[in-house]
């Protein structure tokens, strides 16, 4: 959430040269609070899909949106799981 919080900023701050993320920076935000929210409350399931985010991701480049890796990871941690690892 840090990061779209600082990528709101950017925008925020230099509407000219960062308004292409205008119109994808809220709907992000809304998508990792409903992560974040099912997360916390347990409702979250790891599933076989991409998460919704991932259509904006895609479509972005790494110079717009600068943790575009992260997202992509905790993609690819919920469509694959967790791996527990081996105490022996």
């Amino acid at each position: 959430m840090f990061e779209v919080e600082e990528l709101r900023s950017s925008v925020e701050y230099d509407m000219e040269s960062m308004e292409d993320a205008i119109g994808f920076v809220t709907p992000l935000e809304r998508m990792l609070r409903d992560l974040q929210t099912s997360l916390r409350n347990g409702s979250y399931e790891f599933g076989t899909t991409d998460l919704p985010f991932m259509a904006i991701v895609r479509a972005r480049s790494q110079l717009m949106l600068p943790f575009k890796t992260l997202l992509r990871q905790i993609n690819d941690t919920h469509r694959e799981g967790l791996q527990e690892a081996d105490d022996t």
